[in-house]
């Protein structure tokens, strides 16, 4: 369990964000909802930990801006006294094949998924290493393991979250933080909502298991690593995709 731990999860007004700021609550954690656009579904958010006996209170920063991630995190901070547990979930798709991407398509997805990781965590370690402790779990994506095709920016970012994920855990690990990855398959979101149902029937064939996952499938792993029982591991990347990538 969580009780007494400070959770700050980027991206949490829906989908897999959502799940795993709900799932850390229900565990005892306050649970700081961040998001950049979607006010009233972060506040939903908010309104269901607090009726389910939870805490928690919602954060409007883009975590593409290093200077707004700073601030948030100082905020946080302020208002809690400490940083325990770390989600980088925000992420953004603007998928289309390289040969017609715009240069801003692949930009911007670098920028929320790869560097908004490296944003939060950045100003996030000093207060972890003041404490000697802390768990960041960052959610990469089968796609950085095994590529998409049509999805070039959004694979490098997330194979790119892998990399930084790595490192940070050869970095901190002396520090007693550790640092991981949740590689999602296909998550059952509004992400893959929109998707062609021909688009999905093929993609389930894909998928050992048969099917796509749920965002509480997702929060469960997540959980997991921000807990005292994951302690001992760090630098893993843990694929939830019904065995895409085995």
């Amino acid at each position: 369990m969580l009780e007494g731990k400070i959770a700050l999860v980027t991206g949490a007004g829906r989908g897999i964000g959502r799940a795993v700021a709900l799932k850390l609550a229900g565990q005892g954690a306050v649970v700081v909802v961040n998001y950049n656009g979607s006010k009233e579904r972060a506040e939903e958010v908010v309104k269901t930990i607090l009726e389910n006996g939870g805490t928690a209170s919602a954060y409007q920063c883009s975590v593409s801006d290093f200077e707004a991630c700073e601030k948030m995190i100082k905020d946080v901070i302020a208002q809690y006294g400490h940083l325990d547990i770390l989600v980088n979930n925000a992420g953004i798709t603007r998928d289309g094949l390289i040969m017609k991407m715009k240069e801003e398509d692949f930009d911007a997805v670098i920028e929320t998924n790869l560097k908004g990781t490296f944003n939060t965590i950045r100003h996030t370690t000093r207060w972890m290493l003041k404490q000697k402790g802390g768990k960041i779990i960052n959610i990469s994506s089968v796609s950085g393991i095994l590529g998409n095709a049509g999805q070039a920016n959004y694979a490098a970012s997330k194979a790119g979250v892998i990399g930084l994920t790595k490192t940070m855990a050869r970095e901190l690990a002396s520090r007693g933080i550790t640092v991981n990855a949740v590689a999602p398959g296909f998550v059952e979101t509004d992400m893959t909502e929109v998707l062609p149902e021909a688009v999905k029937e093929t993609s389930c064939k894909q998928i050992p298991l048969g099917r796509f996952g749920k965002p509480e499938e997702i929060a469960n792993a997540v959980a997991f690593l921000a807990s005292e029982e994951a302690d001992y591991i760090t630098g893993q990347v843990i694929s939830v995709d019904g065995g895409m990538s085995m």
